[in-house]
């Protein structure tokens, strides 16, 4: 079985002889049991008092899936990456196994000075991207980081997702309505400026456009609140899947724009939350497949590290 140490290839890049350059993706990380769960949510909320209600709901959510797959496709995206690279390409994760701190160290070990580093969400929010980016230059002390802020209106990330907009639109009729999702912030993150909220919405008209989708047949929702704390944005999935119904609308179709691979807030949330609550209030609720190891969207990760390195060939430094 392929593992987060054996994922990828390993080898010098041929123009660059006096630095060992690789990739490092990102990720939030899941537990790989139920019974993970409550060690899990403590590395998330960096060990702050969380109710009980909170992590037994998490792990009923995590149980009704039986098993969360987003270390596996990530080490996949990896793998797939490297292999268009001809670059060794690494996986760490902020919450789990396999640690960003125990990935850099294998880097170490195996010899990398320089890495480009995307964190896989490709819109920037300090609440997310902003998290991942302290701990990669924390852990990676003394390496050469460049590290991709925003990814979220590259072209073929665009195209990945109309790709699976257009093949889930022939299925379930052209005239379908979608409600394009990312996962909901903390209110008071965006009324400090930031750039998020902006960039989500900013991603879904851009796969709109790509494929031609009218104005008048798709909105945009905010999904997974947090279950404590303050204000969340929105609207709700749920709130936007009312106002539908209550307009006629007798289907729809979400396509989660925030995220790339599958993990629980896909499998339970779209899946089974809101598929079932569209049943409740008689709107049928169906989403697009997961970007996952679409080859377009390697390609756009292929793009976006290619770029750095041709600044690494040209001399220019990293930023």
């Amino acid at each position: 079985m392929l593992t987060a140490q054996n994922a990828v290839r390993r080898q010098r890049l041929p123009w660059h002889s006096d630095m060992k350059t690789a990739v490092l993706l990102l990720a939030h990380g899941t537990p790989d049991n139920v019974s993970e769960v409550p060690e899990y949510i403590r590395n998330v909320t960096g060990g702050r008092p969380i109710p009980d209600s909170v992590i037994e709901e998490v792990a009923h959510r995590y149980g009704l899936i039986g098993h969360s797959p987003l270390t596996e496709i990530t080490i996949r995206q990896a793998q797939k990456l490297s292999e268009a690279l001809s670059t060794p390409v690494y996986v760490g994760m902020r919450n789990w196994k396999p640690y960003i701190r125990e990935t850099v160290k294998r880097m170490t070990a195996d010899g990398i000075t320089r890495v480009v580093t995307i964190c896989l969400a490709p819109q920037n929010s300090r609440t997310s991207v902003g998290l991942y980016r302290t701990a990669a230059f924390k852990e990676a002390a003394g390496m050469a980081i460049d590290f991709v802020e925003s990814w979220h209106d590259h072209p073929r990330l665009i195209e990945a997702f109309a790709e699976r907009l257009q093949a889930a639109l022939e299925k379930v009729g052209r005239g379908t309505t979608v409600v394009f999702t990312a996962h909901s912030v903390p209110s008071r993150t965006i009324a400090d400026g930031d750039p998020y909220e902006q960039q989500a919405k900013e991603t879904a008209a851009l796969v709109a456009r790509e494929i031609n989708l009218p104005d008048s047949q798709w909105v945009f929702a905010f999904q997974s609140q947090g279950m404590s704390g303050g204000p969340w944005i929105g609207p709700t999935v749920e709130e936007t899947l009312r106002c539908l119904r209550n307009e006629g609308h007798s289907r729809a179709l979400i396509e989660p724009i925030g995220f790339v691979c599958d993990h629980v807030e896909v499998l339970y949330d779209i899946d089974i939350g809101f598929r079932d609550y569209g049943s409740q209030i008689g709107i049928e609720t169906s989403r697009t497949e997961s970007l996952n190891d679409s080859p377009t969207f390697i390609a756009a990760l292929a793009e976006l590290v290619r770029r750095r390195l041709e600044r690494y060939a040209g001399g220019a430094h990293s930023g």
